[in-house]
Protein backbone atom coordinates (compact mmCIF):
# COMPACT_ATOMS: atom_id res chain seq x y z
CA UNK A 1 0.00 0.00 0.00
CA UNK A 2 1.43 3.69 -0.78
CA UNK A 3 -1.62 5.56 0.10
CA UNK A 4 -0.11 8.10 1.94
CA UNK A 5 -2.66 9.92 4.84
CA UNK A 6 -3.17 13.40 5.39
CA UNK A 7 -4.52 14.51 8.40
CA UNK A 8 -6.29 17.61 8.59
CA UNK A 9 -4.77 20.04 10.74
CA UNK A 10 -6.11 20.64 14.53
CA UNK A 11 -8.08 23.85 14.42
CA UNK A 12 -6.73 24.24 17.98
CA UNK A 13 -3.72 25.18 19.23
CA UNK A 14 -1.37 22.65 19.91
CA UNK A 15 -1.72 23.24 24.38
CA UNK A 16 -5.56 23.31 23.79
CA UNK A 17 -5.30 20.18 22.04
CA UNK A 18 -3.40 18.59 24.73
CA UNK A 19 -5.25 19.72 27.74
CA UNK A 20 -7.27 16.77 27.46
CA UNK A 21 -3.79 14.51 27.25
CA UNK A 22 -2.99 11.73 25.26
CA UNK A 23 -4.65 8.92 26.55
CA UNK A 24 -7.86 10.63 27.17
CA UNK A 25 -7.86 10.99 23.07
CA UNK A 26 -6.74 7.52 22.68
CA UNK A 27 -9.77 6.75 24.81
CA UNK A 28 -11.96 8.36 22.70
CA UNK A 29 -10.51 7.18 19.78
CA UNK A 30 -10.73 3.41 20.45
CA UNK A 31 -14.28 4.32 21.57
CA UNK A 32 -15.41 5.56 18.12
CA UNK A 33 -12.19 2.85 15.92
CA UNK A 34 -13.34 -0.15 17.62
CA UNK A 35 -16.81 -0.25 16.56
CA UNK A 36 -16.21 0.73 13.40
CA UNK A 37 -13.60 -2.35 12.96
CA UNK A 38 -15.80 -4.69 13.79
CA UNK A 39 -18.10 -3.72 11.15
CA UNK A 40 -15.92 -3.68 8.53
CA UNK A 41 -14.80 -6.86 9.49
CA UNK A 42 -18.51 -8.77 8.97
CA UNK A 43 -17.68 -7.19 5.42
CA UNK A 44 -13.91 -7.76 4.72
CA UNK A 45 -11.23 -10.02 6.19
CA UNK A 46 -10.41 -8.64 9.72
CA UNK A 47 -6.86 -8.83 9.76
CA UNK A 48 -6.63 -6.72 6.14
CA UNK A 49 -8.95 -4.03 7.91
CA UNK A 50 -5.82 -3.79 10.81
CA UNK A 51 -3.46 -4.29 8.10
CA UNK A 52 -5.62 -0.75 6.52
CA UNK A 53 -6.23 0.76 9.91
CA UNK A 54 -2.02 0.31 11.31
CA UNK A 55 -0.88 1.68 7.48
CA UNK A 56 -3.47 4.59 8.58
CA UNK A 57 -2.40 5.34 12.24
CA UNK A 58 1.38 4.71 11.22
CA UNK A 59 0.97 6.96 8.33
CA UNK A 60 -0.11 9.85 10.88
CA UNK A 61 1.81 9.36 13.23
CA UNK A 62 5.01 10.68 10.84
CA UNK A 63 3.14 13.47 9.85
CA UNK A 64 2.29 14.41 13.36
CA UNK A 65 5.92 13.75 14.50
CA UNK A 66 7.01 16.12 11.50
CA UNK A 67 4.69 18.78 12.76
CA UNK A 68 6.15 18.44 16.49
CA UNK A 69 9.55 19.43 15.03
CA UNK A 70 8.51 22.30 13.13
CA UNK A 71 6.22 23.97 16.21
CA UNK A 72 9.12 23.03 18.32
CA UNK A 73 11.66 24.74 15.83
CA UNK A 74 14.17 21.89 17.04
CA UNK A 75 14.51 17.78 15.74
CA UNK A 76 16.66 16.88 18.10
CA UNK A 77 16.54 13.87 20.78
CA UNK A 78 17.04 16.19 23.14
CA UNK A 79 14.20 18.07 21.72
CA UNK A 80 11.92 14.72 20.82
CA UNK A 81 12.57 13.88 24.54
CA UNK A 82 11.70 16.64 26.23
CA UNK A 83 8.17 17.22 24.32
CA UNK A 84 7.42 13.19 25.65
CA UNK A 85 5.68 14.95 28.47
CA UNK A 86 2.57 15.09 26.35
CA UNK A 87 2.58 11.08 26.66
CA UNK A 88 2.34 11.24 30.25
CA UNK A 89 0.39 13.73 31.44
CA UNK A 90 -2.17 12.22 33.58
CA UNK A 91 0.22 9.68 35.18
CA UNK A 92 -0.57 7.53 31.76
CA UNK A 93 2.67 5.97 31.91
CA UNK A 94 5.71 5.66 34.52
CA UNK A 95 8.79 5.25 33.40
CA UNK A 96 12.40 4.98 34.71
CA UNK A 97 14.88 7.09 32.37
CA UNK A 98 18.09 4.84 31.97
CA UNK A 99 19.81 7.50 29.99
CA UNK A 100 19.09 11.35 28.29
CA UNK A 101 21.63 12.87 26.50
CA UNK A 102 22.33 14.23 23.14
CA UNK A 103 23.20 10.60 21.11
CA UNK A 104 20.49 8.69 23.61
CA UNK A 105 17.55 8.72 25.08
CA UNK A 106 16.77 5.14 27.14
CA UNK A 107 13.99 4.29 29.63
CA UNK A 108 11.40 1.45 30.60
CA UNK A 109 7.68 2.11 30.99
CA UNK A 110 7.14 0.28 34.53
CA UNK A 111 3.47 1.53 34.43
CA UNK A 112 1.32 1.72 30.96
CA UNK A 113 -2.30 3.56 31.44
CA UNK A 114 -2.79 3.14 27.72
CA UNK A 115 -2.88 -0.66 28.07
CA UNK A 116 -4.79 -0.59 30.73
CA UNK A 117 -7.33 1.35 29.50
CA UNK A 118 -7.37 -0.75 25.94
CA UNK A 119 -8.07 -4.16 28.23
CA UNK A 120 -10.55 -2.42 30.15
CA UNK A 121 -12.36 -1.64 27.04
CA UNK A 122 -12.50 -4.49 25.71
CA UNK A 123 -10.28 -4.37 22.64
CA UNK A 124 -6.30 -5.14 24.01
CA UNK A 125 -6.15 -6.42 20.34
CA UNK A 126 -5.90 -3.16 18.80
CA UNK A 127 -3.64 -1.24 21.73
CA UNK A 128 -0.85 -1.79 19.67
CA UNK A 129 -2.16 -0.88 16.11
CA UNK A 130 -3.75 1.83 17.90
CA UNK A 131 -0.85 3.78 20.38
CA UNK A 132 2.45 1.46 20.30
CA UNK A 133 2.30 1.24 16.29
CA UNK A 134 2.70 5.34 16.67
CA UNK A 135 5.76 5.02 18.52
CA UNK A 136 8.45 4.28 15.57
CA UNK A 137 6.77 6.60 13.08
CA UNK A 138 6.27 9.18 15.35
CA UNK A 139 10.23 9.59 15.35
CA UNK A 140 10.69 9.14 11.82
CA UNK A 141 9.07 12.10 11.08
CA UNK A 142 10.26 13.98 14.21
CA UNK A 143 13.86 13.40 12.66
CA UNK A 144 14.61 10.13 10.80
CA UNK A 145 18.13 10.27 11.67
CA UNK A 146 16.89 8.73 15.48
CA UNK A 147 16.31 5.19 15.54
CA UNK A 148 13.88 3.55 18.28
CA UNK A 149 14.48 0.05 19.42
CA UNK A 150 12.30 -1.22 21.53
CA UNK A 151 11.94 -5.46 22.51
CA UNK A 152 8.56 -5.77 24.23
CA UNK A 153 5.83 -3.42 25.69
CA UNK A 154 3.16 -4.03 28.50
CA UNK A 155 0.60 -4.31 25.59
CA UNK A 156 1.78 -7.40 24.58
CA UNK A 157 2.42 -8.93 27.62
CA UNK A 158 5.48 -7.93 29.27
CA UNK A 159 6.79 -6.58 32.46
CA UNK A 160 7.84 -3.39 31.31
CA UNK A 161 8.11 -1.16 27.35
CA UNK A 162 11.92 -1.10 26.48
CA UNK A 163 11.91 2.17 25.12
CA UNK A 164 15.71 2.73 23.82
CA UNK A 165 16.31 6.05 20.93
CA UNK A 166 19.99 6.94 19.04
CA UNK A 167 21.14 8.93 17.09
CA UNK A 168 21.56 6.40 14.04
CA UNK A 169 25.36 7.51 13.35
CA UNK A 170 25.24 5.75 17.10
CA UNK A 171 23.93 2.60 15.29
CA UNK A 172 26.29 2.25 12.46
CA UNK A 173 29.01 3.45 15.35
CA UNK A 174 28.25 0.36 17.45
CA UNK A 175 27.74 -2.21 14.49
Amino acid sequence: MTNETTVPPDALPPDTLNDIGVLKRREIEARIISPFVEALATEFEREKVLAILSETIINIARQQGAERAAQMGDSSLMAFSESAGDWRKGNALEIEVLEQNEERYSFNVTRCRYAEMYRSLGVADLGAVLSCNRDYSLVEGFNPEIELVRDQTIMKGAPCCTFRYRKQSQTSEAA
